[in-house]
């Protein structure tokens, strides 16, 4: 939006509107984020159930690794259904940063299942538990086809959605964890070593916990209203005193409302002669197509307006 400021008392306000209604990236996968969670959710009852039947405490323990993965996926698809119903006039954004705070609600997950895992890898090098039978390799090769399924569906909504991503990792790790399982047990049932496990789930724990934190922090950083990190606000600033009837910029933020949903306000000071409509449509044109910005907010100002403020 670019509101036109005159100087003149009484005179009217000249509006011009650029609005955009937010489509947040987590949104455009909803479908395979639905069918991640069915599958994943059926086969963690079915290994539950399974676990309970024949008395595996390694099932049960694999079904609730399954559990954070149901979690995950969880909540990433409530924050969606939340985020893109409930847009009114005291929500005048929608609550699109629910999906921000799920994807940082998953990072807290992931931490805390990597954290168990290099806890237990810890504790089976002292203690180098009995491998599971071949029964046991089955689930756990199955578990991994499931997570594969789901890990295919969620790639392409992890590389845009944080909220995703979240989900994606969770589904990731227990995949890692599946393979984790067949590896160490193909090593010890053909060597014997009894400490391939402790030193897989390790390397599994220490595999997640980069992510895990690159995740978190991308969701502070939106929920702080910093600037994306893929937009450079002194480049946005310096092309739009490019455009032709721009004679300043100042007052220039710009900030994320959720994955894909990019904002920025500022004023703009016109330059004598500058037709307010075409400075306008230059300038939203602008933030979009260079830097994505499909929300902007701009005030335009004319000289004058900005000599009257300055001698206040």
């Amino acid at each position: 939006m670019c509101i036109y400021k005159t100087d003149d008392a009484g005179a009217s306000m000249s509006e011009g509107h650029s609005h955009i209604d937010a489509v947040s990236a987590a949104g455009r996968h909803r479908r395979p984020l639905t069918i991640a969670l069915v599958i994943t959710a059926a086969y963690m009852v079915v290994e539950a159930l399974a676990g309970i039947l024949t008395g595996s405490l390694a099932l049960l323990s694999d079904a609730g690794h399954m559990l954070t993965d149901v979690v995950g996926l969880g909540l990433a698809l409530a924050a969606i259904q939340f985020a893109s119903s409930s847009r009114d006039r005291s929500n005048t954004y929608g609550l699109y940063r629910l999906e921000v705070l799920a994807s940082l609600a998953n990072a807290f997950l992931l931490f805390g299942v990597a954290i168990y895992v290099l806890y237990e890898a810890v504790q089976r090098f002292s203690d180098p538990p009995a491998i599971a039978g071949p029964p046991m390799l089955i689930v756990a090769a199955v578990g991994l086809g499931v997570n594969l399924v789901s890990f295919q569906l969620l790639r392409a909504g992890a590389a845009e959605s944080l909220n995703v991503k979240g989900a994606f990792l969770e589904v990731m790790a227990d995949a890692l964890g599946s393979a984790g399982v067949l590896l160490a047990g193909a090593i010890v049932l053909t060597t014997g070593w009894p400490y391939a496990d402790a030193i897989i789930g390790a390397g599994i724990g220490l595999f997640i916990l980069p992510r895990t934190w690159r995740l978190g922090r991308a969701a502070l950083r939106i929920l702080l209203e910093s600037a994306p990190s893929h937009i450079d606000v002194e480049k946005v600033e310096d092309e739009l005193l490019t455009l032709e009837g721009v004679a300043a910029v100042h007052d220039l933020h710009v900030w994320t409302l959720t994955s894909g949903v990019d904002a920025a306000s500022g004023h703009l000071v016109l330059g004598p002669a500058a037709d307010l409509g075409e400075v306008l449509g230059r300038a939203t044109r602008l933030l979009e197509d260079e830097f994505g910005i499909t929300h902007p907010t701009l005030q335009c100002e004319p000289p004058a307006h900005e000599e009257k403020k300055a001698a206040v």
